[in-house]
């Protein structure tokens, strides 16, 4: 782990001038009671389909019906389709994509702030999540401010479970630890521009043992219901607690099913449009 972590600690400081600058519209006010579950229903050139919204994902929810009222996704394409994995739309720049043009870098002009909540929310199959950067220039894990996916998945084998908890633990010591180098990114580059390897040794040795601290209190395991339905209905669960779930799709599944099994390009790009006609509140 220590190997990782260095070159985690070295690479900070290249991948910070990337980083997502875009802030958040962190501000949404429409807070429903616990009890009410909003369901969107989607109108798509492959056929229709609904999800709920989780209530304990406020942030992610509120924005979605934001955008579902102003008509946003009217008009977009499935422009990222991965069988086995998950179909991914919300890139506004999709609505007038040319045959064969790269899509995915589309949106609203800000991220979300992560709201992970595994094992209550995991990736089975017709999971709703949101799409994101990856971490090297978003340690933090903020969300897309519109695109998202639904995955879809493969089955795990029991004996697979154990080496996918054992991958979880990795990914989550990496991530914190990413994080806590990024709230120290002034004085990596200070010991950096200073060539002093000791202090960057100490400074590594630290976040380590703080890394090591903050992962003991939340351990990422393996429940009986993430078990079960990961060996029955499938999923992707090395994306757990990397990404924000925020929902999941409660009718017309038969839709993500043919969705998920269209030919591609070598973008994974549908090789025919496949787009979102209207999409709207319904409960």
């Amino acid at each position: 782990m220590a190997v990782a972590l260095l070159v985690a600690v070295a690479a900070c400081s290249n991948s910070a001038a990337s980083a997502d600058s875009q802030t958040s519209n962190d501000s949404m006010a429409n807070q429903q009671p616990d009890s009410a579950l909003t369901l969107v229903k989607f109108e798509t050139s492959a056929g229709d389909f609904v999800v709920e919204l989780f209530n304990d994902t406020p942030i992610h929810r509120d924005n979605f019906i934001k955008l579902v009222n102003e008509g946003y996704y009217n008009g977009v394409l499935f422009h990222r389709v991965i069988n086995q994995f998950m179909i991914q739309t919300g890139d506004p720049d999709s609505k007038t994509a040319r045959p064969g043009q790269r899509l995915g870098a589309g949106g609203p002009g800000y991220t979300l702030e992560a709201e992970i909540h595994y094992p209550q929310h995991f990736h089975r199959r017709y999971a709703l999540a949101a799409a994101r950067q990856g971490d090297q220039v978003n340690p933090q894990k903020r969300s897309s401010g519109s695109q998202f996916y639904i995955v879809t998945g493969k089955r795990v084998l029991p004996a697979q479970l154990e080496q996918l908890t054992q991958q979880l633990q990795n990914q989550q010591l990496q991530s914190i630890f990413n994080g806590l180098a990024q709230q120290h990114m002034e004085r990596i580059r200070a010991l950096q521009m200073a060539q002093d390897q000791a202090g960057l040794n100490a400074l590594r040795d630290s976040l380590i043992a703080e890394t090591e601290a903050i992962a003991a209190r939340n351990p990422l395991t393996l429940t009986e219901e993430v078990r079960e339905a990961y060996t029955t209905v499938g999923g992707t669960p090395h994306l757990d607690g990397a990404y924000t779930v925020f929902g999941q799709v409660v009718d017309g599944t038969a839709v993500i099913d043919s969705i998920e099994g269209v030919a591609t390009d070598g973008s994974d790009r549908p090789k025919e449009d496949i787009r979102i006609i209207s999409a709207s509140v319904v409960k």
